[in-house]
């Protein structure tokens, strides 16, 4: 089943532009435009903000494109793969072995979204993420400016870091200060090759932590 949002009518309803919305929600006008023309789709959590912002229900905003009935369910689970340590620190070799799942609910996949996550080890993306921590990312081969991404390096070597995009390649940014950025231009990104291969959705933490 394909599903799209039916914003623009309930956001006209309100009476707010696409800029006013998304200042409301807090992301740039050109993502709530991607919304509205099927070429992405807000994470469970926005999906229920911008509900909440135009007064309606998340499933009197879904519908699906070849009628068939949407139900938005928060009983129903998925089960995410996590695959071995990601470093955040020097790039090594990552763990293709899966070494646990963690659940997640089911509507997270609307739009037909795929996740992976991976567990962390290294400190130079602290404070924010410790050693230990399992990170869900979405799974795609693109970023906005400054996201926390999984990031492979010649091809094997994974690493956990922010990425800035600049007008002649990316910088991979840790947030420890005790570690230096390594920057890619263009054509290092392309004969490396350095992609994303998923950007940070979630953070699962032990509480025993």
């Amino acid at each position: 089943m394909s599903l799209r949002l039916n914003l623009p009518k309930y956001r006209e309803h309100q009476g707010l532009t696409q800029e006013q919305l998304a200042q409301l929600v807090g992301v740039k006008q050109s993502t709530v435009g991607m919304w509205e023309n099927g070429t992405n789709s807000p994470r469970a959590k926005t999906l229920e903000k911008i509900a909440e912002i135009l007064n309606v229900t998340v499933n009197d905003l879904m519908y699906s494109t070849n009628a068939e009935p949407f139900s938005y369910n928060t009983s129903r689970v998925i089960k995410i793969p996590i695959y071995g340590y990601i470093p955040a620190g020097v790039p090594m070799e990552a763990i293709e072995d899966i070494i646990d799942y963690e659940e997640a609910p089911e509507e997270w996949t609307i739009g037909g979204k795929e996740f992976f996550g991976l567990k962390i080890k290294g400190d130079s993306m602290e404070p924010e993420y410790r050693n230990g921590d399992i990170i869900i990312f979405l799974r795609q081969s693109d970023c906005e400016n400054n996201e926390d991404c999984a990031v492979a390096i010649n091809g094997d070597d994974w690493t956990f870091k922010r990425v800035e995009k600049m007008s002649n390649g990316i910088l991979i940014k840790p947030l420890n200060p005790s570690y230096e950025s390594r920057f890619f231009t263009r054509q290092e990104c392309i004969e490396l090759p350095v992609e994303v291969k998923g950007v940070f959705w979630e953070l699962r933490r032990s509480k025993r932590k």
